[in-house]
């Protein structure tokens, strides 16, 4: 297993450098080929590059089948960007796949995070309860900052975590919770349970699309400000799953974000560099109303 670290520390430090000079390792060009054009994509159409990118990766487990290997591992990817005069830093934490056969390594990937949820007859049923509250969008922020890669063992967590956390953020930021105990009915979290609206991205995306929360949805990613919300459907199949909060604007004045799941911290809103991306991706973007 100790060779197969050290390969695996190897292709961390290709697919970091590449993102910073665009120079490929041969021996690594197939694995990291793809990702390396997204994010180089990304960068190129908002005038941005990295300029320095740091990588540490940490074995989670891995299972031996014969002569073959599978393991699973974590990166975390510091990525130094800077546009015009702008600087910031992008984070993320990718959850990889690793396939090796003997000592070569045949096979890397990156989960999907953005797995379908569980729907029910009750998230269906969906109904809005009216919200009131004053919500404090630099609360928001500093607790989407604060918790973006941890979990607050205040809440329950769950594998697929984004939802929860933007309703984390935007409780904490001041806006009540409403409903419970009925789970198709409000927004809340509460003694181990919760609503649909609350967790599930496609319940919450209804939520907001009526108006829920305070929020009103506008026209496009511009028109967004730090505290408010964007909601993703990368099939374009009208089943949101995925769900952001603006925490800065780049120097173009678009939306960075922060999210759960997959963390990420200060990435571009689009998410075209993301391994679940597809060319039928939608975007809701919802201003909270302060």
């Amino acid at each position: 297993m100790k060779t197969k670290r050290y390969i695996l520390q190897l292709l961390t430090e290709a697919r970091a450098a590449s993102y910073a000079n665009g120079e490929i390792r041969n021996d690594f060009w197939t694995l990291i080929e793809d990702q390396c054009e997204r994010k180089k994509a990304s960068l190129e159409k908002r005038g941005a590059m990295i300029v320095k990118c740091q990588a540490k990766g940490a074995v989670s487990s891995y299972r031996e089948e014969g002569e073959e290997t599978f393991v699973e591992y974590n990166v975390h990817l510091k990525s130094f960007i800077k546009q015009g005069d702008f600087f910031y830093m992008e984070e993320n934490v990718e959850k990889r796949s690793a396939q090796f056969f003997k000592d070569t390594l045949v096979k890397d990937e990156e989960h999907n995070p953005f797995i379908k949820e569980t729907k029910s007859k009750a998230d269906l049923k969906f109904e809005e309860v009216d919200t009131r509250r004053t919500y404090n969008r630099l609360q928001a922020i500093q607790y989407a900052e604060l918790w973006w890669q941890e979990r607050n063992p205040k809440y329950h967590t769950f594998e697929v975590n984004c939802t929860n956390y933007i309703s984390q953020c935007l409780h904490e930021g001041g806006i009540s919770m409403r409903g419970y105990p009925n789970r198709s009915k409000g927004w809340w979290m509460q003694n181990d349970s919760w609503s649909y609206s609350w967790s599930v991205a496609n319940a919450f995306h209804r939520l907001l699309k009526s108006g829920g929360l305070g929020a009103k949805e506008v026209g496009s990613a511009e028109q967004l400000i730090p505290g408010d919300v964007i909601c993703y459907d990368f099939e374009g199949d009208r089943k949101w799953n995925h769900t952001t909060i603006v925490v800065n604007r780049d120097l173009n004045d678009m939306p960075l974000v922060n999210a759960n799941t997959y963390d990420s911290r200060m990435r571009y809103w689009d998410y075209t560099d993301s391994t679940a991306y597809t060319p039928n991706i939608k975007y809701a973007f919802f201003h909270i109303n302060s």
